[in-house]
């Protein structure tokens, strides 16, 4: 008995399958002028504004200026407050983190919400929530000047306070998330071996979540870094006390251009080296 072919076709195995592209070829051919016009404009008009910055920037002049007492009193400040409300994030945001990855509780999406509100609260409105909650009048800032004698407003503590309120909804959200991606049968296991909730965290869930809290470190030291909007609003903008990097430009800006580009250049460079380490883990396609 013959067999019956489909006229053209070759004897032997198969090898490809019909109508499929190979992976990076095809997908690029063709590209529509109605998408490559807006999207070359959109590239232009992100970068246009940094070189321009890099174009203007006084070279010669630079390290004079990234030298001057001002600048690096403002350096200096910055550094320092944006480690310290880093470490706050640390402290308070991680176990922040494992209570809205690992327990169930009533009204958890309010709560997951409510603590990534100040993502997209504007920050001088965070800083005016900051004055009402914790100023020298405020909810708790009225029973802590009267009990304890503390004041927080308008004081390098209130620039720390201003800047943790900003950056640690970062932190929390990639810790979280690393924490959702992480199996808690290595919890479970280590439970069942004796081990506290607390030991199995510190000894078996925090080194596997390790990456992603050093990411959303990162992250919220950049964040607290920039912050301009609650800080000038809780904190004031007081040369050696409360007068960060962003707040220095804004002054310098108005009285020594050269002085507000060589910190806005340095702003941009810690930018740039954020994203540079964050690169293999948020920016990489599979």
């Amino acid at each position: 008995m013959t067999s019956l072919r489909e006229p053209g076709a070759a004897a032997g195995p198969r090898t490809g399958r019909p109508g499929r592209r190979r992976a990076g070829t095809g997908g690029r051919r063709g590209v529509p002028l109605p998408l490559l016009l807006p999207g070359v404009l959109a590239l232009v008009f992100l970068l246009l504004p940094l070189l321009a910055l890099l174009l203007r920037a006084p070279w010669r002049s630079l390290p004079e200026q990234l030298t001057s007492p001002e600048v690096w009193q403002a350096l200096q400040l910055s550094l320092i407050t944006a480690t310290a409300a880093t470490a706050v994030s640390l402290v308070l945001g991680v176990p922040l983190a494992w209570l809205l990855a690992r327990t169930e509780f009533p009204g958890r999406g309010l709560v997951r919400a409510l603590v990534t509100l100040p993502l997209v609260l504007p920050p001088v409105v965070g800083g005016v929530a900051l004055l009402l909650a914790l100023g020298r009048n405020g909810v708790v800032g009225q029973w802590l000047d009267a009990w304890f004698g503390i004041t927080l407003p308008f004081t390098t503590a209130g620039v720390v306070i201003a800047e943790a309120f900003v950056a640690m909804p970062f932190l929390v959200i990639s810790v979280e998330g690393t924490l959702r991606a992480a199996d808690p049968r290595y919890e479970e296991a280590a439970t069942t071996l004796g081990a506290s909730r607390f030991t199995a965290f510190r000894r078996v869930t925090l080194p596997l979540i390790a990456p992603g809290v050093a990411a959303g470190s990162v992250l919220a030291w950049a964040r607290a870094l920039g912050e301009f909007g609650a800080t000038i609003t809780f904190a004031g903008n007081f040369p050696g006390r409360t007068q960060t990097m962003p707040l220095a430009v804004y002054l310098a800006l108005q009285n020594d251009p050269e002085a507000a580009i060589a910190l806005s250049l340095v702003l941009l460079t810690v930018s740039i080296a954020v994203l540079a380490g964050l690169r293999d883990r948020w920016m990489t396609t599979s």
